[in-house]
């Protein structure tokens, strides 16, 4: 599991995503955005994570555009924003991301928040799977989703979703969910995983960091594969993409991953799903 940047996870329709992947919250579009995907190509990224949101998949569309790595070769994300949810409104979203990402397909499409009204985002699954069904989204998925939220959706569903993104890091694992997606073979995908570097203050990390030779957000990143995840680190950084990227050339033993897994305060630092709505 994760002997190199290019090693990949398979998802439960056989659809092979990365381990490690690039995320780009607050990156601004343009210049900014296309400079930070060209870094991250050139230190072997092969998976872009963006959302409606966050209002750079214009740039990253002409990253990708001008990338000497094909198209084929990238997985790339993106995500329905709240105030798209409904399955009319979903079909208008995506094909609108789709225009900015200046592509006829995306690699993972995701409900970015289950927000309030189950009913509703019931609704755009159904068009979520209908995108998966004309080949548009390689892969379909939910972020935020607690096992309340997954639960009616998969009782819906024709389609179960093959990945869940949320928030985990060291202090915010989050058991009950993560068993309920192993047992139904929805691969976890963390986001925040360094904690907006705060990784680098936990005595523990630093320790084994000195051991391997590494940071602490290396050795985070790496537990965080190791425990079977994908990690999908911001950085608008050139140096912090490079470092990112390099955490395949050690392995934590078992018994360091369990006191990394003692971490685990339940302490959130994004918004809590049940009641993130804005803009429902």
């Amino acid at each position: 599991m994760g002997e190199s940047i290019e090693a990949t996870t398979t998802l439960q329709n056989s659809i092979q995503m990365p381990w490690l992947g690039l995320g780009v919250l607050h990156i601004p579009d343009g210049e900014v955005i296309e400079q930070v995907v060209q870094w991250a190509l050139e230190c072997d990224y092969r998976s872009i994570d963006t959302a409606a949101v966050y209002k750079n998949e214009t740039g990253i569309g002409a990253a990708l555009h001008k990338a000497v790595v094909p198209r084929d070769e990238i997985f790339l994300t993106t995500k329905l924003w709240n105030s798209d949810q409904g399955y009319e409104s979903t079909l208008q979203a995506f094909q609108a991301s789709l225009q900015r990402l200046g592509t006829d397909y995306v690699d993972l499409y995701l409900i970015h928040w289950p927000g309030p009204d189950a009913s509703k985002f019931i609704d755009s699954w159904r068009a979520l799977e209908s995108l998966y069904k004309a080949g548009k989204a390689r892969a379909i998925g939910v972020s935020n989703f607690q096992v309340h939220h997954l639960e009616p959706l998969l009782q819906e569903s024709e389609i179960p979703p093959m990945v869940d993104q949320i928030e985990f890091h060291p202090h915010l694992q989050q058991p009950e969910l993560i068993q309920f997606c192993v047992d139904q073979e929805i691969q976890v995908e963390a986001w925040r995983p360094i904690m907006k570097g705060d990784v680098i203050n936990i005595e523990l990390l630093q320790e084994l960091g000195k051991k391997y030779g590494k940071t602490p957000v290396q050795v985070t990143l790496r537990w965080i594969i190791q425990r079977g995840f994908i990690a999908i680190p911001k950085s608008q950084d050139r140096d912090r993409i490079r470092d990112n990227a390099n955490v395949f050339d050690f392995q934590l033993e078992s018994d360091e991953i369990e006191q990394i897994d003692a971490l685990d305060i339940g302490h959130r630092l994004g918004p809590d799903p049940d009641t993130f709505d804005l803009d429902f």
